[in-house]
């Protein structure tokens, strides 16, 4: 489904882009076989712990809000994915960030994925499987516009340029949900993080 949002912006969601074997299957596979890690951001000058736990794979160096992720292999299933992602968006990925919600508790602050090292293009894929979360989409300016979809396990959703130009996105606090996400959001880094 198509969601075409204001100044340009263009979401597309697929709610069964993997079956429900496949999802389970995959996120069975990754819980157990990828580096988990709880690591800390910087926020307003200061260091906290993600409400979250990560892991990645990519060719080049990736920096998020203060930290830098250092180039790692995909594993056999994060390669698969991403051959079938590439293959269907038509976007070259190349750096995948998997996020582990716990459970409702666990959250993701409204950002944009506009770093430099994206290009001015940026386009980001995410493949969710487990839990069904809300993913928020808030224009920058104004309150007008603000949208709210229903993450399912097995969806693929897929944000233009101009999602990250004119929108932050995130993953809210849901405390009646106990069950567990993973979400893996794909980027194109075009090359390594230069120095502040």
């Amino acid at each position: 489904m198509r969601h075409v949002l204001r100044d340009g912006a263009v979401v597309d969601l697929e709610a069964d882009w993997l079956d429900s074997t496949t999802a389970n299957s995959l996120e069975t596979e990754l819980r157990s076989g990828l580096p988990w890690e709880h690591r800390s951001i910087v926020l307003f000058g200061k260091p906290i712990l993600q409400p979250r736990l990560i892991a990645w794979a990519g060719e080049l160096p990736y920096r998020y809000s203060g930290q830098t992720l250092p180039p790692r292999p995909f594993t056999p299933s994060l390669a698969r994915v991403l051959a079938r992602v590439c293959s269907d968006t038509g976007v070259a990925f190349n750096h995948v960030l998997v996020n582990r919600y716990r459970n409702g508790m666990d959250s993701m602050g409204l950002h944009s994925d506009d770093e430099r090292e994206l290009g001015t293009e940026p386009v980001v894929a995410t493949v969710s499987l487990g839990a069904t979360r809300t993913f928020q989409l808030v224009p920058e300016k104004g309150r007008e516009g603000k949208q709210s979809l229903q993450l399912t396990a097995g969806s693929l959703v897929v944000m233009n340029a101009a999602c990250q130009h004119h929108y932050r996105h995130g993953i809210p606090k849901e405390p009646r949900i106990t069950a567990e996400r993973i979400s893996l959001t794909f980027r194109h880094v075009l090359r390594a993080p230069t120095s502040k």
